[in-house]
């Protein structure tokens, strides 16, 4: 996938840290640019539909799609499994459309191992106590999850150092400066921009001038 038009970035964080804020107000921004939408076993929370934010299935479907091999990555999170189609990725890629892939840290590994051209950003919280007080201000989970949800925060945060990029979300406008500018930066990288710009260069290197 290296010699596609689009980019293709990891975007990992811990419950609560804002990383669905951060992609979402990018996306406004940007007609090519899409999340990926992930396979998944959870129940449709309110408000969601399938095909939109997930695609819902069951866990026997999604055990079959694991052994046709149709996951570049796929993990179990919180009793639930969560899957990337390749084919749905490759396609997108093909398209010129940059991809976030919202993923944990099981499935970063598992796409690195694959694609090592990958970009991966980690969203840091600024501290225990703001994201904590964030994931209560939600009003979705109860204590006992919360609870949960901490504890796996942490484990999270122990695999921040196999990311290329942080940024941490203290200030949300300062943060979306901080993402946005790292997505124009591999954009603007020379194996890209040379399979954008093939035209432009090859008239840049013609004998011939008008």
């Amino acid at each position: 996938m290296q010699d596609l038009l689009g980019n293709l970035f990891i975007i990992s964080a811990p419950s609560g840290a804002g990383k669905s804020t951060l992609i979402n107000a990018l996306l406004t921004q940007h007609a090519d640019m899409q999340l990926s939408v992930s396979h998944t076993t959870r129940s449709p929370r309110p408000g969601e539909s399938d095909g939109v934010q997930y695609h819902f299935t069951d866990v026997t479907n999604f055990k079959q799609l694991i052994a046709d091999k149709q996951f570049i990555e796929w993990a179990e999170v919180f009793g639930n499994y969560y899957g990337t189609s390749k084919a749905a990725l490759a396609d997108k890629l093909a398209q010129g459309i940059d991809v976030f892939l919202d993923i944990d840290w099981q499935g970063a590994r598992q796409i690195k191992q694959q694609l090592p051209f990958v970009t991966s950003i980690f969203i840091l919280p600024p501290s225990v106590q703001a994201l904590e007080q964030r994931l209560n201000q939600r009003g979705q989970d109860s204590a006992d999850v919360i609870a949960g949800r901490m504890a796996k925060a942490r484990d999270e945060i122990s695999h921040a150092s196999e990311y290329d990029y942080w940024v941490v979300n203290d200030d949300l406008e300062l943060a979306l400066q901080q993402f946005s500018g790292i997505i124009q930066t591999q954009r603007l990288r020379q194996t890209k921009q040379a399979i954008r710009q093939q035209k432009l260069l090859a008239g840049l290197l013609a004998n011939e001038t008008k």
